[in-house]
């Protein structure tokens, strides 16, 4: 059957009977190799997909479409009668999801270490680990990895002792926040997340699996990055090399000492981090305890336990 962009979302509402966003029609049509049918050669199909059901609800009174929410951007069919209450679990954007997002922490390592921006080794920081203090004192302090650039590779032995005699470095430091979904619903807590336990580090990002992709949302976090400088960083499970960072982090040449302090004194995972790029700044060597950066192999293998890839 011969699909176009209106045809192709009325069929797959139809079928569903669920609302759903632009994103999650596409995505639809692509599992169920329902673009093969509509004839598009753009890069962004489902922002086109988006445009036109958004145009026909404005200018058709007949339109056979209806908006059922805004943050996130829902819709549905007229003719169908929709419980707004659904749970994400219905609407299928838990896909049946076992994995946590701790699970995603071994993607975030692969990726960073290899990518160019970063080169940098990563620490997971526990939770449950840090000092047990009074409710809400510790709200939104650890950050969930942690991760170091290291000039080694980029400077000789003697150029690097230079370096450190006129009490400069080339190291930097990340904070990272993992996230499983990213949409209306959740982004303004999630980004003053990564805001509050970023504070430390040169650079702060949010990291994201999946996320709503509409123009809209977009530049909602655009917004965000330009009023306050954490980073947004979309994997890629499959291909973790493509994955993307969507919004460059703000880079802070002073780091905030009092916190790093304090993020040493409560978690032992952070004060073992700290503690090993000081050894490594003594022998100009990286250390081992970090977290493990999976080659190609068991990296698939580990998709394929964890159900991750089932889920993107």
């Amino acid at each position: 059957m011969k699909y176009n962009f209106l045809t192709l979302a009325e069929e797959i509402l139809k079928r569903t009977k669920l609302p759903m966003s632009v994103n999650e029609i596409w995505n639809y049509a692509e599992k169920n190799n329902m673009t093969k049918e509509l004839n598009s050669s753009g890069k962004t199909p489902w922002q086109t997909l988006g445009a036109r059901m958004y145009v026909d609800i404005k200018r058709n009174n007949r339109s056979k479409f209806e908006q059922l929410s805004k943050r996130p951007a829902k819709f549905g069919l007229r003719e169908l009668k929709y419980d707004l209450e659904t749970t994400e679990k219905e609407t299928g954007q838990n896909d049946n999801e076992k994995y946590n997002e701790r699970d995603l922490h071994p993607l975030l390592a692969k990726y960073v270490y290899s990518n160019q921006h970063f080169k940098c080794y990563t620490k997971t920081i526990f939770h449950e680990k840090s000092k047990k203090r009074g409710q809400g004192v510790n709200k939104w302090l650890h950050p969930d990895i942690v991760g170091i650039h290291f000039p080694y590779d980029e400077y000789s032995k003697e150029t690097i002792e230079l370096i450190k005699s006129f009490n400069q470095t080339t190291y930097k430091l990340y904070s990272f926040e993992m996230k499983k979904y990213l949409n209306f619903e959740n982004l303004r807590e999630y980004y003053f997340q990564a805001v509050s336990n970023s504070s430390w580090a040169n650079e702060g990002y949010l990291v994201v699996l999946k996320m709503d992709e509409t123009d809209e949302f977009i530049d909602e976090i655009r917004r965000l990055n330009n009023a306050f400088g954490i980073g947004v960083i979309k994997l890629n499970a499959i291909n973790i090399a493509e994955s993307e960072i969507l919004f460059p982090a703000r880079f802070n040449n002073t780091l905030d000492w009092d916190t790093i302090d304090r993020l040493s004194e409560d978690n032992i995972d952070f004060k073992n981090f700290s503690e090993n790029i000081s050894d490594s700044n003594k022998i100009n060597k990286v250390g081992r305890d970090y977290d493990k950066i999976l080659d190609d192999e068991k990296y698939e293998k580990y998709l394929e336990d964890k159900k991750i890839v089932k889920a993107t």
